[in-house]
């Protein structure tokens, strides 16, 4: 009889561990959703206590880079800053210095008589040209400084400045005709013209010889 006795003092003491464990169990539920109250209670009095809220919006971010300063342009400061040195004037008169041919021919006192001739002939192939037609007296002035810059540093050796023979003008008169003829003596790499041939323009036109650039 030893034996069942030891048995059923063993499933008592069983029995009595399994009710300990849920009573600790059932403790430590009581305790958790005591906890869980207390929170939501706190909670509560929290969002009264500070009222309505939204959510904060956040601003797309910018990356800020500094403003770069344009590019110096050195070259065309070098080219203005020239141009202002060579500007021309309207004061200066050539009637003195043309030849008294029907084409008014201008050549420096280095140039011979021959060249001027074969000027006059065509000798030269006309490189390019410029075509004053409907400016006014400031642009045809300034763009022909500009272009003649622009040739003699293109190697250029003969051109054809187109002025016009003053038909579209007031009084019929070719107002750009005698401007470009003084002109083009201050240049200093012009050392020759004279008046196109009537293929080429006439007296509408001058032929050009520019300095050779070695």
């Amino acid at each position: 009889m030893s034996a069942p006795l030891k048995d059923f003092a063993s499933l008592t003491l069983l029995r009595q561990q399994l009710k300990v464990q849920q009573e600790a169990r059932a403790a430590a539920e009581v305790e958790r959703q005591a906890r869980a109250r207390l929170a939501a209670i706190e909670a509560d009095l929290f969002r009264h206590s500070i009222g309505q809220v939204a959510p904060l919006t956040i601003p797309e971010k910018f990356l800020l880079q500094p403003q770069r300063p344009d590019p110096i342009a050195r070259q065309h400061l070098a080219d203005e800053q020239a141009a202002l040195a060579e500007s021309l004037s309207d004061d200066f008169s050539i009637e003195t210095l043309l030849d008294t041919d029907a084409e008014l021919s201008y050549a420096r006192s280095s140039i011979t008589a021959d060249t001027v001739r074969k000027l006059r002939r065509g000798h030269w192939v006309i490189q390019s040209q410029l075509d004053l037609h409907g400016m006014r007296t400031d642009e045809a002035r300034e763009a022909l400084s500009e272009y003649l810059h622009a040739v003699c540093r293109r190697g250029l050796r003969c051109v054809r400045i187109i002025h016009g023979k003053g038909l579209g003008s007031i009084n019929k008169q070719p107002v750009l005709k005698g401007k470009v003829r003084n002109w083009l003596v201050q240049k200093d790499e012009v050392i020759a013209f004279c008046q196109a041939k009537a293929s080429d323009g006439g007296s509408g036109a001058l032929v050009v010889l520019l300095k050779a650039h070695t």
